[in-house]
């Protein structure tokens, strides 16, 4: 049976894989980032966003393919900024930050993100965006 010392240790574990995978992604170490993921990962845009179009992208491949390589092609930079975990039980992070970005067509944006996260044995197994989706399509189109 789980005690209440097992949850917080695996809240702080849980916490440590989603810190390095933030500090992997901000380092341009998308191989480490996608290491860090199950092979099953199920990975969902917020509803409105233009890259929900996939959703749920499930796998690795189908998330650098789907998300990740189409913001390369469509930013001149994308950074994560102001980032704060949240640890929670049952295998679950939240993330507060927000997403400072220039689009190639010009237009800057700094939206107010949430991720949400559901880990594995050490893997994310799931995840959930949640982003203000008209600042997003705003500055996208």
């Amino acid at each position: 049976m789980k005690t209440h010392e097992d949850d917080l240790k695996n809240a702080t574990q849980n916490r440590a894989v989603i810190d390095g995978l933030y500090k992997a992604f901000a380092k341009g170490e998308i191989p480490a980032v996608l290491g860090a993921m199950d092979p099953n990962i199920v990975w969902n845009e917020a509803e409105g966003n233009a890259y929900a179009d996939g959703n749920p992208y499930i796998g690795p491949e189908a998330v650098l393919n789907g998300v990740f390589g189409r913001i390369m092609q469509e930013h001149e930079y994308f950074n994560l900024v102001d980032i704060e975990l949240h640890e929670m039980f049952n295998d679950k992070v939240l993330a507060t930050l927000r997403y400072d970005a220039k689009s190639k067509n010009g237009k800057s944006y700094n939206a107010q993100v949430a991720h949400f996260w559901t880990l594995k044995d050490g893997k994310v197994a799931a995840f959930q965006q949640y982003v203000d989706t008209k600042k997003l399509n705003d500055a996208l189109n």
